[in-house]
């Protein structure tokens, strides 16, 4: 019996240790115990972002748009995540062969592409950036 209650006292003991898993890197448990901080990737280096918008220059406008006059201001390390982002204006011209005139955009640039980008609004710092053509 003695045999039988020793046994089921290890059992639980393992199984409570073993639910307490390992406590994060600022529990106040000994060092071997903590997990390890993660570590966080660099930064990517700023893009050439006149080479990225020349070669992609069909991600951020649409063809048919017939992009002139392109210019971009440089480029500012995303408030979230590990991109980039830049404001792009142009010329365009509309389905109808209409002027649409100067337009804004911003792009997001990762890994040395353009992965979003949006219509540049009031409240967005485009317009009061420094813009060179590429």
């Amino acid at each position: 019996m003695l045999r039988i209650v020793a046994h089921v006292a290890l059992i639980a003991g393992a199984l409570a240790l073993g639910a307490c898993g390992f406590a994060d890197s600022r529990a106040p448990v000994p060092e071997f115990m903590r997990l390890k901080e993660a570590e966080q990737a660099p930064p990517e280096p700023p893009p050439d972002v006149k080479r990225v918008v020349r070669e992609q220059i069909d991600v951020v406008f649409i063809n048919t748009s017939y992009p002139r006059e392109v210019h971009v201001a440089p480029p500012h390390h995303e408030v979230r995540g590990l991109g980039w982002t830049a404001c792009v204006r142009a010329q365009l011209t509309s389905a109808t062969g209409s002027a649409l005139g100067l337009q804004t955009y911003i792009v997001t640039i990762a890994g040395g592409k353009v992965v979003d980008r949006r219509r540049a609004e009031i409240d967005d710092i485009c317009g009061s950036e420094v813009y060179e053509p590429i």
